[in-house]
């Protein structure tokens, strides 16, 4: 059960992130992080990584 409150929060943020990278395209070329689906994935799966270490330890 513990497993599952660890990775719902990467899996969301993943998802959350592909979204964004997805709809949020950024054509200039400033967004590096969310400039694509894959990368916005990335980066959303790693600030749920955050969120799920931080709700561990309470």
């Amino acid at each position: 059960m513990k497993f599952l409150h660890f990775l719902l929060p990467i899996l969301a943020g993943a998802l959350l992130g592909a979204v964004i990278g997805y709809f949020g395209q950024c054509s200039s070329g400033t967004c590096p992080l969310t400039s694509t689906w894959w990368r916005g994935a990335i980066y959303g799966g790693s600030v749920g990584l955050l969120f799920a270490c931080l709700n561990l330890r309470s």
